[in-house]
């Protein structure tokens, strides 16, 4: 069968303005939403809120990046942005595991009181998850992950709306907690050198949950050409942005309002009551990690693999791909997509078990490509589109925006970094309990 092209000579694409917005909202509303009202208890109530139309079309954010900005900055765009997609696969598989196990904790509570310990290992929960994963990732690339995208949007809208209906039911129960304007306060139980350290790692969090300039591209790559990508892409991100916004300030506001000093890490961790409801919230969750691994996954996917096709282009083991038929179902089984996929999977799931931090590891994910990514190579790739003066009023302004945010992740980064240490010391490794 004949395929269909697009303008470019590749596969015609079909997406439109409410696919892109589903796997923007699949990105952006994503489990770091859960950890926000432990991000605003360390920082308080005032930190914690504070070539487009004729152009050669973009495929990546790498590619972006290399027509803009050269060589040089395409390479150390790529360590970092492929380094950040392939961590968020560890912490997704952390969160699945953190969420079947409460859902195991609350039933088990529900039935058998607190008295009774019922913590749970994470290590099934995390093995099931990379089996199933490995199956999901054989999907061969962002064009043909709608239908999982849009389970996953419709369920991270519903975990999050769970999420902030016990935090406002608490409220008005009137047991709520106090709360200060600075955040957590320094006493005993808390060091000014920790307290730090949290806000630092608290802002990391923050970071991860509000970016998704990472695979803006990969997204804008499945809009079709009319009309223009361009138009489209802006109604997504107003109706995204706008979402997101929206969203994560009442989680984190609420959460906070409801715990004060208390909050944890996870939010549905502080719940027990009504079980079923909060065990329907962790499932969503689940639900939702699972499409949004992939949705994020499929751009390191790709560039690995074509960056072994432009090696090894007469390689049938890379490039060819062979039908398989399954009852009705046709679809193309690639060998190395196959194996080194699968490997990667099984890397991602071990190295989550051995470190299966939720805070922390979100934090360093967010802190890492926070500054680089989402302010300071756009903001350099506006300049060079622009062709903004050197020295100018404006440059000058850019440049200062971008020390800030490199400082800001600098700061962040050392922070999760030093928590991570600190559980490792605390726990054995493969052997952690929730």
């Amino acid at each position: 069968m004949e395929l269909e092209l697009d303008d470019d000579g590749r596969i015609k694409r079909t997406g439109n303005v409410t696919t892109a917005t589903t796997h923007i909202i699949t990105v952006v509303i994503g489990a770091g939403v859960l950890a926000l009202s432990w991000a605003m208890a360390q920082l308080g109530w005032i930190l914690g809120i504070t070539n487009p139309i004729n152009g050669k079309r973009n495929y990546t954010y790498m590619q972006a990046v290399k027509v803009y900005l050269g060589g040089s900055m395409h390479m150390v765009c790529g360590l970092i942005l492929y380094a950040k997609l392939a961590g968020i696969t560890v912490g997704y598989t952390i969160t699945s595991s953190i969420s079947l196990a409460a859902v195991e904790k609350i039933v088990c509570v529900h039935r058998k009181g607190h008295e009774v310990d019922c913590s749970s290992s994470l290590n099934p929960y995390m093995v099931g998850f990379g089996i199933l994963q490995i199956f999901l990732s054989q999907i061969p690339n962002f064009h043909q992950l709608t239908w999982l995208s849009t389970i996953a949007a419709i369920t991270s809208f519903g975990y999050v709306f769970i999420a902030i209906a016990l935090c406002l039911s608490r409220i008005i129960s009137g047991k709520w907690a106090p709360t200060n304007i600075t955040g957590i306060k320094v006493g005993p139980e808390l060091s000014v050198d920790d307290k730090v350290m949290r806000m630092c790692s608290s802002m990391g969090n923050i970071a991860l949950a509000c970016t998704y300039a990472t695979v803006i591209y990969d997204i804008m790559d499945t809009l079709k050409s009319h009309p223009p990508e361009n138009q489209q892409m802006k109604r997504v991100n107003v109706i995204g942005v706008s979402a997101m916004t929206m969203i994560f300030l009442l989680c984190s506001c609420l959460g906070y309002a409801a715990f004060g000093d208390h909050t944890p890490g996870n939010i549905f961790v502080a719940f027990y009551e009504p079980f079923w409801l909060v065990a329907l919230g962790d499932i969503f969750v689940v639900i939702h990690v699972v499409g949004a691994y992939q949705v994020l996954g499929q751009p390191f996917f790709r560039f690995i693999e074509m960056s072994a096709s432009t090696i090894w282009p007469k390689s049938s083991f890379i490039n060819k791909e062979y039908p398989i038929s399954l009852g009705n179902a046709m679809f193309d089984l690639n060998l190395f997509r196959l194996i080194w996929r699968t490997i990667f999977v099984i890397f991602a799931t071990t190295l989550a078990m051995a470190m299966p931090f939720f805070n922390q590891f979100l934090s360093l994910l967010g802190a890492v490509g926070f500054g680089p990514l989402v302010v300071i190579f756009p903001i350099q790739m506006h300049i060079a589109q622009k062709h903004i003066r050197i020295l100018s009023l404006k440059w000058c302004l850019l440049q200062c925006l971008n020390c800030l945010f490199l400082l800001v992740s600098v700061a962040a980064t050392v922070a999760s970094v030093h928590e991570i240490s600190q559980n490792l010391q605390k726990y054995k490794i493969f052997a952690y309990k929730q």
